[in-house]
């Protein structure tokens, strides 16, 4: 494995097939849950992120099982990564009682508090200072897990961003901000909202390290990822790792995409992450075609079984409604 590209020590021993796995897992979760939205049968509104598996996949992979993540309204690949069953994902999602949350969480909300997913996020930037009080009681407690914090290109202009990153540089933190910048907020360009062309380069205001990453490819996304937990963990303090991707579905539901072009869609289709990190297995002898494309057909076929599960499982009921919830 360790032939592919210089990988940083926390990755020796990584099953990059498995990981490819996952990226498959991550792509046919999200085009169910498009098909079944579209159908009427998931209620509420979703945010999907095929195209961007490699940033979750990649950046996850790294880890170790005591650390955590926060997530984002986008966070069905970063659940998945982190080790989460597509049943009650699906479950989940389906609104039924099997979910991670009883189905009272739904899209956005989705945590796995025992993988160390410490949630998805509705609000943009919401996973921000998460991040920072998990990553200072990993610090204070000495537990010497560290935490991933993802967001958005759109998430960098919250006030959220720059207090944590503020609060994670002067008191070294253990925390790595991911930052997935896949060209687009709600309606418009990133680079008609900010006046830089890279996320990573706010790093150097809190005089931290800021790297830019290909966010299409798992191994850059794994070497750029692992430096920084690496960094972390040593007690060395944050970062920032820009991973730079591309949504091929709207923002969210709702978003009939109109303020991009078809070629350019269609340049970045051609740049599909899994695409490529299947040629580079079978091209290293990981892979051949048919064992590749076995793995692919054990993905699909995990997540039409967890349709099948969440469509057998009970919906909640009245006396459940007040149940698990907390303020």
């Amino acid at each position: 494995m360790n032939q592919l590209v210089n990988l940083p020590a926390g990755v020796k021993g990584k099953d990059l097939t498995a990981l490819l796995k996952q990226m498959w897992l991550i792509r046919y979760f999200e085009e169910k849950v498009d098909e079944f939205f579209a159908k009427g049968m998931i209620h509420g509104t979703t945010h999907l992120a095929v195209g961007q598996e490699a940033s979750a996949v990649g950046s996850i992979a790294v880890l170790e099982a005591r650390d955590k993540i926060t997530s984002t309204h986008r966070g069905h690949g970063h659940c998945i990564a982190k080790g989460a069953e597509a049943n009650r994902m699906m479950a989940e999602l389906f609104g039924r009682t099997t979910g991670y949350c009883k189905g009272k969480g739904g899209s956005m909300h989705i945590a796995d508090v025992e993988q160390g997913n410490l949630g998805a996020n509705g609000i943009v930037g919401g996973g921000f200072s998460i991040a920072a009080g998990a990553a200072l009681t990993s610090q204070l407690k000495k537990e010497g897990y560290v935490v991933l914090c993802f967001f958005g290109d759109g998430a960098s202009n919250e006030g959220s961003f720059h207090e944590a990153l503020n609060l994670a540089s002067i008191w070294k933190l253990p925390v790595v901000f991911i930052c997935e910048n896949n060209q687009y907020g709600m309606s418009g360009p990133a680079k008609e909202m900010m006046n830089i062309e890279d996320v990573a380069k706010r790093a150097e205001a809190y005089g931290i390290p800021g790297k830019v990453v290909d966010g299409n490819d798992i191994l850059d996304v794994m070497s750029g990822v692992g430096e920084a937990v690496d960094r972390a963990r040593d007690g060395e303090g944050p970062s920032i790792v820009e991973a730079k991707t591309y949504r091929w579905k709207g923002h969210s539901k709702s978003d009939a995409k109109k303020y991009r072009t078809r070629e350019e869609e269609q340049e970045w289709r051609a740049k599909d992450p899994i695409a490529k990190f299947r040629s580079v297995l079978i091209e290293e002898g990981l892979l051949t075609e048919e064992s590749a494309d076995k793995l692919k057909a054990e993905a699909n076929k995990e997540i039409e079984d967890s349709v099948e599960f969440a469509k057998n499982s009970p919906m909640p009921t009245l006396d459940d409604l007040m149940e698990d919830i907390y303020a």
